[in-house]
């Protein structure tokens, strides 16, 4: 066969006859290779091999919970075991494991070749000695193992059904926009001082010649105030004192102003620096 014969067999070997395709499937030409016989061509759809795809029905955690399955799932009394019955049930399931998994085998035949000891215990006849022993009964450990594997299990559930965080549920997440929240300066004790002097300063342009003794009453002002502050959401701070005459007077009045202030009744508050200060009643949530 000339070589350009032999590429054109290679690119399509269905035009060869039916004897001579079979034998001459060169190695190259194979895409792979399923259980000794060579692929050709890539297959048109998806392709399972046999045997790929297994389904286990039930699955267990160990010897212990498979044993358990079997009780449960006949309703045998664990504290009357017929082992017989549970033995052969058993080594059926071990079969299979032996077939697949070699290593997850080990433990379980480890069970099984205690049930099997247990089993013959049972099955043996009992020597004089022994009745006058009283020896126990051969399944007494077996179910105390699988009583506490039971009790271990059922507490396994009950935690896994309580709720946890990032699996049944999130906590909820709140995002503010910093812009959103009022920034109030702090009223600084210098602003509060010049504006004090301030207000003393034009309290001494009005002059009285006449000395006469004067009763000032604290709350009567404090009353006076707050009573000024209803009408107008805020006032300016040299406005809270306008018409109060002397400086007495004056003082008796900021001193009722601080007394508001100390018992939260009122606020005052400053935009920025050098600002005007305005007093205001206070915020109370209703």
């Amino acid at each position: 066969m000339m070589p350009d014969e032999a590429a054109a067999v290679l690119s399509n070997p269905a035009d060869l006859p039916d004897a001579q395709a079979a034998s001459f499937v060169p190695d190259i030409a194979a895409r792979a290779r399923l259980y000794g016989e060579p692929i050709l061509q890539m297959p048109s759809d998806l392709f399972i091999p046999p045997d790929a795809l297994e389904i286990f029905l039930d699955a267990f955690e160990g010897p212990l919970d498979l044993l358990l399955y079997l009780i449960r799932r006949q309703n045998f009394n664990i504290l009357d075991i017929p082992m017989a019955q549970v033995t052969l049930q058993y080594l059926k399931y071990v079969d299979q494991i032996r077939l697949h998994n070699l290593e997850l085998a080990a433990e379980y035949l480890l069970m099984a070749a205690m049930l099997i000891e247990i089993k013959s215990r049972m099955l043996l006849p009992q020597r004089h000695l022994e009745l006058d022993a009283d020896v126990g009964d051969p399944r007494a450990e077996l179910v105390r193992r699988l009583l506490d594997y039971e009790q271990i299990k059922v507490a396994a559930y009950a935690l896994n059904a309580v709720p946890q965080l990032e699996r049944d549920f999130t906590r909820p997440q709140l995002f503010v926009e910093q812009s959103n929240i009022p920034t109030w300066p702090e009223v600084d004790a210098a602003d509060l001082q010049r504006a004090w002097l301030d207000v003393i300063k034009r309290s001494k342009l009005t002059q009285h010649h006449r000395i006469s003794r004067q009763e000032l009453s604290v709350r009567e002002h404090m009353s006076s105030i707050l009573r000024q502050l209803q009408s107008s959401r805020f006032v300016e701070f040299g406005d809270l004192f306008a018409g109060q005459g002397g400086v007495p007077i004056v003082v008796v009045h900021f001193v009722a102003m601080l007394e508001l202030a100390k018992e939260t009744l009122i606020e005052i508050t400053q935009a920025e620096p050098f600002a005007p200060i305005y007093v205001r009643l206070a915020y109370s949530p209703v």
